[in-house]
């Protein structure tokens, strides 16, 4: 696997996937840094969760199966 270059914040992947930024925090409690999830920290305790383009895959296939587990 190719080393990550870069990553998207989750109001980045929000804007990205068209989905609201609350919903995708819930979704990625389920992803780990091996699906793609890394953590950003920031002064003042600011972190956010951010997404390699296979994080962003992850959380599109975790959209589908929660709001349309029919496929």
């Amino acid at each position: 696997m190719a080393a990550i270059a870069h990553v998207f914040t989750i109001r980045r992947v929000a804007q990205i996937l068209g989905h609201d930024e609350d919903l995708l925090w819930d979704l990625s409690d389920q992803l780990e840094p091996e699906d793609g999830k890394l953590w950003v920290y920031d002064i003042d305790g600011i972190e956010t969760p951010a997404f390699s383009d296979f994080g962003i895959e992850a959380l599109r296939g975790n959209i589908r199966d929660q709001l349309d587990p029919t496929g």
